[in-house]
């Protein structure tokens, strides 16, 4: 029975809890995560990335006869093949392919195609076409709740605004989000540390909360460090998307145990004007690729991270008449790390033999889900999305 001694014990060092950051919080009441396991980045491309335009199918004839305005001369792309090449933007993610560190899954998308952001997104993140299943489990998240993780340790972090995304909650993993450093700094005057005793606890509730706040200041003082070290002040990523690619770097240096850190890139559902506005999202995307991968080659880091961008779904073969394109189908997926089977993955779609005037699927998005999930994370897939899906050569 708990003495009045002892819960007035608790109580107080109960009451500190809310100077450390909630995350923080709930990661230190674990036991210590694995700190040198695999790591997924996942980049959600919100919006419907137009992948007729990022990776440019110049030898299909439909892709002259149905792209006139937004069509991007032959001469100016990326060449992979003589069939396919990158959108002039995307210079730096082709040097990435060359190096060996990013594959292109071609055409991927399910069947019975949906043409509505939500409808879309919630198949993508669920991993199911069911909308009964489409509501509380993400793929991600099953995956995750088949580990061995504590109670408590968080599995997955989101770094963006808003609610935590569908794809990783599970029943048992810990997703949590951050939005800006402070979300995970101490507040000046926060630490509370001074007035911990120092001498362990006689009773295990009082020794437990003290254990974890603790552990929670701990992390905190690795995360400050770490963001020091970076030389975070003052310096400038580029954009939103490399400023939460840094931010991972900077996690993942600290230690934070998390499987799984996913971000948003939006803008991409370019219906009206889409040329200069595209162009500037796969420039950012490339270039925030790029710094990313190197950051974790100088943190010794990069044979752990492997990166997943994906969208909802493609847009339409046919550009409309505000010169940009409205919801399509398939499009495609890219993975990139030291990890990955750089190239092409999969036959380019074709414009020219369509439904319903987009374009058909040439692969599930499931398969790239069962070989992420099994080849990259090790985590049953079988369970993570209901079936079994046949792999591909990504690794």
């Amino acid at each position: 029975m708990l003495s009045r001694r002892a819960f007035l014990q608790s109580s107080t060092l109960l009451a500190l809890a809310p100077t450390v950051p909630g995350f923080l919080a709930r990661t230190a009441r674990a036991a210590q995560p694995q700190r040198d396991g695999r790591v997924l980045v996942v980049i959600q491309l919100d919006g419907g990335n137009d992948g007729i335009n990022t990776v440019v199918p110049f030898a299909d004839e439909g892709y002259a006869k149905y792209r006139r305005a937004l069509r991007l001369p032959k001469d100016r792309l990326i060449k992979i093949n003589d069939r396919v090449g990158l959108h002039p933007a995307m210079g730096v993610a082709g040097k990435l392919l060359e190096g060996g560190q990013l594959a292109i899954v071609q055409g991927v998308g399910y069947p019975n195609p949906s043409r509505s952001h939500f409808r879309s997104m919630a198949i993508w993140h669920s991993a199911s076409t069911d909308p009964e299943e489409q509501n509380s489990l993400g793929w991600l998240g099953r995956g995750l709740d088949t580990t061995s993780s504590k109670p408590g340790e968080t599995s997955a972090l989101f770094l963006g605004s808003g609610a935590v995304p569908l794809a990783v909650r599970g029943r048992r993993a810990v997703a949590s989000a951050i939005e800006r450093d402070e979300d995970f700094l101490l507040a000046p005057g926060a630490d509370a540390r001074r007035v911990i005793s120092k001498e362990e606890p006689a009773d295990e509730l009082s020794a437990f909360v003290r254990r974890s706040m603790l552990d929670a200041y701990t992390t905190a003082d690795r995360l400050a460090e770490s963001a020091h070290s970076g030389g975070s002040s003052g310096r400038n990523f580029g954009s939103s998307l490399g400023t939460q690619l840094h931010m991972i770097i900077r996690l993942l240096k600290s230690g934070i145990g998390a499987r799984v850190f996913y971000t948003l890139h939006g803008g991409y559902d370019t219906h009206a004007g889409q040329l200069p506005n595209h162009a500037r999202l796969l420039t950012d995307l490339s270039f925030s690729l790029q710094a990313f991968l190197g950051e974790l080659k100088e943190a010794s880091l990069a044979e752990r991270v492997v990166v997943l961008c994906f969208s909802e779904f493609g847009r339409r073969v046919e550009e409309n008449a505000s010169a940009g394109t409205d919801h399509g189908t398939a499009g495609p997926v890219f993975l990139a790390g030291q990890a990955v089977k750089a190239g092409l993955v999969g036959q380019p779609p074709s414009l020219t033999d369509l439904a319903n005037g987009d374009l058909k699927m040439g692969i599930d998005f499931r398969r790239v889900y069962a070989t992420v999930l099994e080849d990259w994370l090790g985590l049953s897939a079988q369970q993570a999305l209901g079936a079994t899906y046949e792999r591909l050569p990504l690794f």
